[in-house]
C-alpha cells in the first residue's frame, strides 16, 4: 500500500509530513491502542493474572526475554527485554520479574510462569520471598515435553542413566520409524509407490517438539497394513533407483510384528501424557479442566 502510494500521484490525497507521523499520528495510535487494552487490562483487578516468561533468539542472534501478562480475557504483551552482554543469574531474572510486577501491580499477580530451568525456579523463590501472595509455577507444556524427550529421545549421562537404560529402546524405534520416512520421501520412485497405497501422507518430526515423534508413529501406525502391502508388492521389489540394502532394511521393520508391537506399546505408554500436552497447549486457560 505505502509503495503504490508514493509511487502514483493520487488525487486530493496529500500525505502526512515526517513531524506530523512521528508526533501527533504516533500518539493519537498510541491512544487508540491503549483504549483497545483497557477492557483488557480492567479484568486484572477483578479476576488477576499471570506473568509469562520465555527466552529466545532473533534473526540478529540477541538474547531476548519476552513478558506477557495473562489473564480470564486476552493475553497482553508487556516487554521484551535484551538481555546480550548480561549474565542471566537467578538475581538478574527475578530482578526483572519484580520490575515487571512494579509495572501492572503486585496486588494484581497471581502468580509467574516459566520453563523449569534451575535458574528460572530459583528466581522464582526471590519473586516469592518479595511478594507472598505471588507463586511460581513451572510451564505445563514445556515440563511435559521434557518428560518426552526423556522417553523418546534419552540422553546418557551420569544423572539420567535409570532413564536411558529404560527408554533408550524407545529412542532407538523412533529412530527406525524416522529412518523409514527420510527413506521413502527422499526417492522419488519410492515416494510414488508409497502415494499410491496410501490415503495419508508421512508426517515430518519438529526437533523442539518431541510429541510430534509420537504423531509421527501414530500416523506410521495408522497404515501398517498399507505398508505391508507396499513392501511385499512387485513395483517395491522392481524399484531399483535407489539403496537396496536400504530398500530391504525398510522391508524388514515393516514385517516384523515385534517393531509394530514395540511401537503400540509406546503409544499406549505415552498417551495420556500426549492427551494432557494436547489440552494445555493453548492460549486459553485450562488449569480448571
Amino acid at each position: 500500500m505505502i509503495k503504490f502510494a508514493a509511487n502514483n500521484n493520487l488525487v486530493g490525497y496529500v500525505p502526512p509530513g515526517y513531524n506530523k507521523l512521528r508526533t501527533t499520528l504516533l500518539h493519537k495510535e498510541r491512544t487508540h491502542i491503549e483504549k483497545l487494552l483497557k477492557s483488557i487490562k480492567e479484568t486484572w483487578k477483578e479476576k488477576g493474572l499471570c506473568i509469562v516468561s520465555d527466552g529466545w533468539t532473533d534473526s540478529r542472534k540477541r538474547p531476548l526475554i519476552n513478558f506477557v501478562a495473562t489473564s480470564k480475557k486476552w493475553p497482553l504483551f508487556i516487554k521484551s527485554i535484551d538481555g546480550t552482554k548480561e549474565y542471566k543469574d537467578k538475581h538478574y531474572i527475578a530482578d526483572l520479574f519484580l520490575k515487571v510486577i512494579g509495572e501492572v501491580g503486585h496486588q494484581h499477580v497471581v502468580e509467574i510462569i516459566t520453563d523449569n530451568a534451575f535458574v528460572m525456579k530459583a528466581a522464582g523463590s526471590i519473586v516469592e520471598a518479595e511478594y507472598p501472595h505471588i507463586f511460581w509455577s513451572p510451564c505445563v507444556v514445556h515440563t511435559l515435553n521434557l518428560a518426552l524427550r526423556n522417553i523418546c529421545a534419552p540422553k546418557n549421562s551420569l544423572q539420567n542413566e535409570v532413564a536411558y537404560n529404560e527408554c533408550n529402546w524407545s529412542a532407538q524405534v523412533a529412530d527406525e520409524a524416522t529412518f523409514i520416512r527420510i527413506f521413502i520421501t527422499n526417492q522419488s520412485m519410492r515416494l510414488a509407490i508409497f502415494n499410491s497405497y496410501f490415503p495419508l501422507k508421512l508426517l515430518t518430526v519438529a526437533k523442539t517438539r518431541f510429541a510430534s515423534i509420537i504423531i509421527m508413529l501414530k500416523r506410521l501406525f495408522q497404515v501398517k497394513q498399507h505398508f505391508r502391502n507396499m513392501v511385499i508388492s512387485e513395483e517395491w521389489m522392481l524399484c531399483r533407483e535407489d539403496d537396496v540394502g536400504k530398500a530391504q532394511t525398510v522391508r524388514d521393520y515393516v514385517l516384523n510384528d515385534l517393531w509394530w508391537d514395540k511401537i503400540a506399546y509406546i503409544l499406549r505408554f505415552i498417551g495420556p501424557i500426549y492427551d494432557m500436552l494436547r489440552v494445555a497447549d493453548t492460549d486459553t486457560p485450562i488449569l480448571h479442566h
